[in-house]
């Protein structure tokens, strides 16, 4: 009897693992023809699975940005001149020493508001270089200065290295918004995948710890939860430039202790309340496995009382949003994005003699 048991149960266990390799099998939805040619060189650069790979490896490899640069070369375009802003680079103590920040100002007089950005990479890759098309044109876009952190990676810093960073980085940019031609009082947070999740924890841990909190946060395609089995995981599992085993492979090596994955700093989607947090743009991609959690944190959002913003865009995957020299949507989310900013700006008192000095 209990080996009919053992074998019924072994046999449930190997369907259940089929049917979970075939929806993995699953091919994701076609991407928009710029998309796709985007898709096509970064196929040609021979980035191999991040699952494979030491993090030191990993961060040796091409990006999604290297293939956009390889579009535009082939199709005879040059690269898009950089936005006259002005570049400096500062730091903030942090609880395990200096965090690198990196002011991007737009020409002007001044006051401006400020936004506080923070880069995608899963924890593990990227830099404010890599991720400069979007803070360039979220600085330009928004008439803002923005602030780059360069916050402790894994799997050499785990959780909650980078959450303790951004958040040191947050109160010195309060701190010091005037020093940076800034506005104290218009300060906001915005992210990609990683940095979409960090921007969240930011504005979370600024409302537990009764510290100014930002007055929006944008969350581009966010790392909000651990849910591998959602909807857009399922379809997506395959994706580039993002699949389901690299955010596996992600999140080991950035919160892999069950007590980490159930930690709000770690993941906001299991905060028990958002109640009280700063009125939010969320942007999806439909080819990404994280567009559902975005979906599901917009919801959260909304259900808790604050005021969001979501967008899915259409044939596009992870990392699209500083893909605007070579992808018209990219463009369209900057454009969703900016005027949510511009409004939250805008909408503070005092903000229209600080606008009229531009």
């Amino acid at each position: 009897m209990q080996r009919t048991m053992r074998a019924a149960v072994t046999a449930l266990a190997m369907l259940a693992a089929t049917g979970a390799q075939a929806l993995d099998s699953k091919e994701p939805p076609k991407a928009a023809p710029p998309m796709q040619k985007i898709l096509d060189a970064y196929a040609a650069l021979d980035v191999r699975p991040l699952a494979g790979l030491t993090p030191a490896e990993a961060r040796r490899q091409a990006t999604a940005a290297d293939a956009v640069a390889r579009v535009l070369r082939d199709d005879g375009k040059a690269p898009p001149n950089a936005a006259a802003l002005a570049v400096k680079h500062r730091s903030a103590p942090g609880p395990a020493g200096p965090v690198p920040l990196h002011v991007y100002a737009p020409p002007g007089k001044g006051p401006f508001p400020v936004l506080v950005y923070f880069h995608g990479g899963g924890f593990v890759l990227g830099d404010t270089k890599a991720y400069e098309p979007s803070i360039r044109a979220l600085a330009q876009g928004a008439h803002a200065v923005v602030v780059s952190v360069d916050y402790r990676q894994a799997p050499e810093h785990r959780f909650p290295a980078a959450a303790d960073d951004a958040f040191a980085a947050w109160r010195w940019v309060v701190a010091h918004a005037q020093d940076l031609n800034g506005d104290p009082t218009r300060v906001a947070v915005a992210g990609e995948g990683a940095g979409g999740n960090l921007a969240a924890v930011v504005a979370l841990m600024a409302r537990d710890r009764k510290v100014q909190a930002p007055l929006h946060q944008v969350l581009i395609y966010p790392v909000v939860g651990d849910d591998m089995s959602t909807p857009s995981y399922q379809r997506n599992a395959n994706a580039r430039p993002l699949d389901k085993a690299s955010m596996q492979w992600f999140l080991q090596h950035y919160a892999s202790a069950p007590a980490d994955r159930e930690n709000p700093y770690a993941l906001p989607l299991k905060a028990g309340s958002l109640k009280g947090l700063a009125p939010a743009t969320v942007v999806a991609a439909e080819i990404d496995p994280l567009a559902s959690e975005a979906k599901a944190y917009a919801d959260r959002l909304q259900a808790d009382g604050v005021a969001v913003r979501y967008r899915e865009f259409d044939g596009v995957t992870h990392e699209f949003f500083g893909m605007q020299a070579a992808l018209p949507k990219a463009e369209d989310a900057q454009k969703f994005v900016i005027e949510d900013l511009v409004k939250a700006f805008a909408a503070r008192p005092g903000a229209e003699g600080a606008v009229a000095r531009h």
